[in-house]
C-alpha cells in the first residue's frame, strides 16, 4: 500500500502564471513558505514609500523588468534575473517606471511598508 502523499503529483511553482493571477499593483501575494520566510509574488509600477524593516533583511528578485531601490546615500538598479538584498534597518523606497514583476523573500508577518504604513500597505499572508 503507497501513502496518497507519496503518489501525489508535485507541482512546481510558474512565477508567470501566479503573476498573470494578480490584478493589484503593490499587493504581494504567497506562493510558498519554507520555514518561517514566505516567498511572495508581487506586480509594482511607480513610487512606493520609504520605509525600513527593523528587524529583517529583504530579498528582492527581478523576473520581469526594471527596478530602481532607492536609499538615502544612492541607489540600486535590477534587471530581470538579477538580485538584492536590503539589510535590516536601512530606509528604502522601490521605483519602477513601467511595470516590474518580482519575488519577494522575507519572514512571514513582516509588513510591505514596514513602520510608516499608509495606503500602499498591503494585508499579510493572501495566497495565490
Amino acid at each position: 500500500m503507497t501513502n496518497s502523499t507519496e503518489t501525489r503529483e508535485r507541482m512546481p511553482i510558474n512565477f508567470s502564471q501566479k503573476l498573470d493571477l494578480i490584478a493589484d499593483l503593490w499587493q504581494p501575494r504567497v506562493v510558498a513558505e519554507m520555514n518561517d520566510y514566505q516567498f511572495k509574488l508581487v506586480r509594482i509600477e511607480g513610487d512606493f514609500v520609504w520605509h525600513d524593516h527593523p528587524e529583517t533583511d529583504e530579498t528582492f528578485i527581478v523576473i520581469d523588468g526594471i527596478l530602481r531601490i532607492d536609499f538615502r546615500d544612492g541607489f540600486v538598479r535590477l534587471g530581470p534575473g538579477e538580485m538584492f538584498v536590503v539589510p535590516r534597518g536601512v530606509e528604502h523606497k522601490p521605483y519602477a517606471e513601467r511595470e516590474v514583476r518580482l519575488l519577494l523573500i522575507e519572514p512571514r508577518g513582516v509588513l510591505n511598508t514596514g513602520n510608516a504604513g499608509g495606503e500602499r500597505t498591503a494585508a499579510n499572508d493572501r495566497w495565490i
